[in-house]
């Protein structure tokens, strides 16, 4: 079970990553709005990624 939940975290932190990437992008083609709206999305999607792994470190940590 913590490796499923580690996956999913790992997971979670590449769509992160790629809506930074994304955003980077938009930021350098001087799309500022759409960049803008695509570094909040980022923000929100660490935070998610975040959660996840603070969950699956606290699961295995419990099994120890």
């Amino acid at each position: 079970m913590p490796k499923d939940m580690h996956q999913n975290a790992a997971d979670h932190h590449e769509q992160a990553a790629k809506a930074h990437r994304t955003a980077a992008q938009q930021h350098g083609s001087n799309d500022h709005v759409s960049g803008k709206q695509q570094s909040a999305q980022a923000v929100d999607k660490s935070k998610v990624a975040h959660e996840h792994s603070t969950q699956a470190n606290n699961k295995s940590q419990q099994q120890k």
